[in-house]
Formats: structure tokens, C-alpha cells, sequence
């Protein structure tokens, strides 16, 4: 339905511009147009509106609580959309930001992340440079396009820290770019429209993010510098940021829909699919939907495999994680407590049941939820039931392989 749509959408507007140029029109004469009559402004806005319809989607909760998550998530994407597409938008100078944060979520966002994106030309170059520092996990990807439009994010390129040549200080430079190079070298293809960087913390209280700065190379210091802007340039940009609102919500919406199926089971995700949404290939991801009675937790159990990181996380039915600046919505492998034979128990469960690795619900009483790996060399499935609240003072004397 959503690439449907969006198709439809994309296939009119080509036949528009076709039909305008044949009156000799150019695109930056279309595009001045729309902007001093005030239809790129109404169509964004008559975008936004169109994006509530994904609150509909079938199997989406209607309560008011749910709801009102749902708008707010809504305002959220047009926040970061409106950042990345508007004011960060040129790939002369590109710029590292947080896309998703605390308070700009979408797809299951790692509490323990710290994503930065940038928008990138494939058809230029461009160095990283940047100190590795202490961060558990950092890898940088390029893809196709940018959030929000039709096709997703496939990847064009990838490599993670493990791969990138240091100095003694942990110093290093990254080229981005179509042709290959000697040393750390992240490629790209005439498609490349996004980087992405992910760091990933195991206790963010002791680890440093990696310093990280891109520039343009290999041309003109004036083609360095941004471009003024243009109507085209506000013109796309407004049309991209209304379509990462109307479009990430029917996507996740229908994502979330499918885990319905496997309601309080965690099976594993489709690689391909989640790469194709702008996922680390590196992980394996097990996403599914939570639903709990008021006298009801959900007890998951696994023995982790030998991974570079593993976390689990809470979202609410949109797959915003749960605010983790104030509650316990998720662990991870530094943080959880383990038994003696490795294995790990996560209760979650609206209020403390007084045992280890609570996850807390945070006033939910469904949602959706993830379990990944990194870099894992199994990919076990783990298994979980829904007890009784009183069932679980059995729980604080069993060990786990009982």
C-alpha cells in the first residue's frame, strides 16, 4: 500500500514536470513558482495531514492513550525530517546530525545507540575523520536515497571499526567514494544518497562517543561551502520531510501489524528486509508485538551466543523505544545480570517483581518489542511465556535451568 502510493504520487509528479517543461519551463522556474504561490507549503502541510491516516492502518490500537503517542510520534518525524531535509540537507557540506534520539524515534531505535546521519552525493567524495575512542561498537554505512522516500535505504556500502586502520592515539581517516582506495575506504555508487553511523554503548555512563567530522574532498574549496538556498533546494525539501512523515508511519505500521501474529514471541526478523530499511547487516534482529494483563509479565529466557553485543528493548506500538531517560525499558550484555551457566531472564512487567533484569513498561500495557545480536556466531530464538504476577516468586528461587 505505502509503495503503491507512494508510486502513484511519484509517477504524477514526473508527468506534471513533464507536461510544465513542455511549455519551457524549467524545474528552477517550476519550483520559484510553488514557492512564492504557496503551494510547496500547502502541499507539505496537506501531507502532514494525510500522514494521520497511518494511525488507521489496520491492527493499529485506537485508544486515546495509543493515539495520542501516535500524533506526537507523527510531530516528532516532522521535526527530524524537517532538520535533515531542509536545513542539513546539502551534500556539498555535508553534516553529521541525530536524526533519532530521545525525543525523535522511529524503527525500533536502539536506547543504546547514538545515530548520526548525513546527506551525501555518490557521485563526490568525501573524507571522515575521526578519533575511535571507547564506544563498544561504530559502524558506518552508506545507502541508497534518503529516509522517508520509496525503495527504503539499501546499503551501498559498509564497514565497522574492527575494519579501519588506527593510529597509536586511535586517529583515523575514511574515504567515501566510487573508486576504491588503498586504506579505510567506505564505497558508494551514483546512488548513494545517505550516511548513516552507528555507536553503540555498553555502559554509556563509562564509554566516549567516536569525534567524528565529514568534509567534501577532491574539488573546488567553493564547492565545499553550502549553496545558498534555492526554491528548488526548500521546494524537495519540504517534499522529502512530508514524505518521511506519511511514509516511515505506514511502513512501521504494517511491520507492526505482521509481529500481531506472534504476539509475546520473539522470532527472528527477515535480514533482507531490514537491510533494505537501512539495518546493520552485522545484526540479527528478532522483532515482534507485547501485550500484558494488568496481573501479567513476560518472562524471556535465552543463552546468549558469542556476540560482540546483544540488547533487548521495549517500543510502544509505533516503535518508538520507550523513554529510556527515565524508565528501565531495556538491557544489554554489560548491563543485564547473567547466571552461572551464561544464561540471562528478563521479566517484563508494569511494576518491580523484585528480580533481576526488570524491564519496566513505562504505563503500557502493549507494544512493540526487539531482541538483537552483533556480529553473533548463532542466532539462538528466545523463548518466552506470559505468567501470572503471583507466579513469579517461584521465579526468585529457580535458577534458570531448572
Amino acid at each position: 500500500m505505502r509503495k503503491l502510493a507512494i508510486g502513484l504520487l511519484a509517477a504524477f509528479r514526473r508527468l506534471l514536470l513533464l507536461a510544465r517543461r513542455l511549455t519551457g519551463k524549467t524545474p528552477d522556474d517550476l519550483a520559484a513558482e510553488r514557492v512564492v504561490s504557496g503551494r510547496a507549503w500547502d502541499e507539505f502541510c496537506d501531507t502532514l495531514k494525510a500522514a494521520g491516516a497511518s494511525l488507521s492502518f489496520p491492527g493499529t490500537p485506537q485508544d486515546a492513550f495509543n493515539q495520542a503517542e501516535g500524533y506526537r510520534y507523527l510531530s516528532r518525524l516532522a521535526r527530524g525530517g524537517l532538520m535533515a531535509f531542509v536545513e542539513h540537507a546539502d551534500p556539498n557540506a555535508p553534516v553529521l546530525h541525530r536524526v533519532a534520539h530521545e525525543t525523535v524515534k522511529l524503527g525500533a531505535d536502539n536506547p543504546d545507540n547514538h545515530y548520526l546521519t548525513a546527506a551525501i552525493n555518490g557521485d563526490y567524495e568525501y573524507r571522515i575523520t575521526g578519533r575511535r575512542n571507547t564506544v563498544t561498537y561504530l559502524v558506518f554505512g552508506t545507502h541508497v536515497g534518503r529516509y522517508g522516500q520509496s525503495g527504503g535505504l539499501p546499503p551501498t556500502g559498509h564497514i565497522d571499526a574492527t575494519e579501519i586502520e588506527l593510529d597509536a592515539e586511535g586517529r583515523f581517516e575514511l574515504v567515501l567514494s566510487q573508486r576504491p582506495q588503498p586504506s579505510n575506504w567506505l564505497p558508494m555508487t551514483s546512488e548513494t544518497g545517505t550516511l548513516i553511523v552507528r555507536q553503540t554503548f555498553a555502559d554509556r555512563e563509562r564509554e566516549e562517543p567516536a569525534e567524528l567530522t565529514i568534509e567534501r574532498i577532491n574539488c573546488a574549496a567553493e564547492d565545499k561551502r553550502p549553496a545558498p538556498l534555492t526554491p528548488q533546494h526548500l521546494d524537495e525539501g519540504l517534499k522529502s520531510a512530508g514524505l518521511l512523515v506519511a511514509g516511515a508511519p505506514l511502513m512501521f505500521a504494517k511491520w507492526a501489524q505482521g509481529f500481531q501474529r506472534h504476539s509475546n514471541a520473539l522470532p527472528r526478523f527477515d535480514q533482507d528486509v531490514s537491510n533494505t530499511a537501512g539495518g546493520d547487516p552485522n545484526i540479527a534482529y528478532y522483532h515482534s508485538h507485547w501485550a500484558l494483563a494488568e496481573d501479567e509479565a513476560l518472562v524471556i529466557e535465552v543463552v546468549p551466543p558469542d556476540c560482540e553485543y546483544w540488547n533487548f528493548q521495549l517500543n510502544n506500538y509505533w516503535m518508538e523505544s520507550l523513554d529510556y531517560r527515565y524508565h528501565r525499558i531495556h538491557t544489554n550484555k554489560h548491563l543485564a545480570r547473567h547466571e552461572a551457566d551464561g544464561s540471562i531472564r528478563l521479566v517484563v512487567a508494569h511494576e518491580d517483581p523484585e528480580l533481576p533484569n526488570w524491564i519496566e513498561t513505562a504505563g503500557h500495557r502493549s507494544g512493540t518489542m526487539c531482541f538483537r545480536w552483533v556480529r553473533a556466531v548463532a542466532h539462538p530464538e528466545p523463548v518466552t511465556r506470559v505468567v501470572k504476577l503471583g507466579d513469579l516468586a517461584m521465579l526468585r528461587q529457580a535458577p534458570l535451568s531448572s
